[in-house]
């Protein structure tokens, strides 16, 4: 596991899992590199769930330091059809478990936030967006297209420093 995780982070990982995936520990050298990312491995082999806790770790660095700001930092980008499995098991699994374990140690750690943007998300939701930009977004390509040739949300996705494809 990289060595520059959170303490929380790496506890949580260990605690789940045995090891990290040979595909995890290479995408994790290069992303830990501020390099850009392309990891291509089969299906179960930890793609998601690398970029995701790579992310979720900046997120709680920040948050633990004060410095989780007002802003999307994260964009994810699925086909519809993997999205609900790919949210579900890799990103609100560990961030969940992350914030119990968090509290079980007694760490106060504010909220990251975490929306979908697709065609079925609602107005009020979408105009939420806008307002209080989430920390992590899940999207499908053709929603963040609508996102991009709108002016509002594509000012609150110039923040983004991760998209995740």
């Amino acid at each position: 596991m990289a060595e520059t995780f959170h303490p929380l982070i790496e506890r949580w990982f260990s605690a789940r899992f045995q090891n990290s995936t040979p595909a995890q520990a290479a995408g994790w050298e290069s992303i830990s590199a501020g390099q850009s990312t392309l990891i291509a491995a089969p299906t179960g082999s930890g793609k998601t769930l690398a970029a995701f806790l790579w992310s979720i770790d900046r997120l709680v660095k920040r948050a633990l330091n004060g410095g989780l700001d007002e802003r999307t930092s994260v964009v994810y980008v699925s086909p519809l059809k993997a999205l609900g499995n790919d949210i579900a098991k890799n990103l609100q699994a560990p961030l969940t478990e992350v914030y119990q374990l968090a509290g079980r140690e007694g760490v106060l750690l504010p909220s990251i936030r975490v929306a979908v943007r697709s065609g079925d998300t609602p107005a009020r939701e979408r105009q939420l967006m806008v307002r209080r930009p989430p920390h992590i977004l899940i999207t499908t390509p053709e929603s963040l297209y609508i996102l991009l040739t709108a002016g509002r949300s594509r000012e609150f996705l110039k923040s983004a420093e991760t998209v995740i494809v």
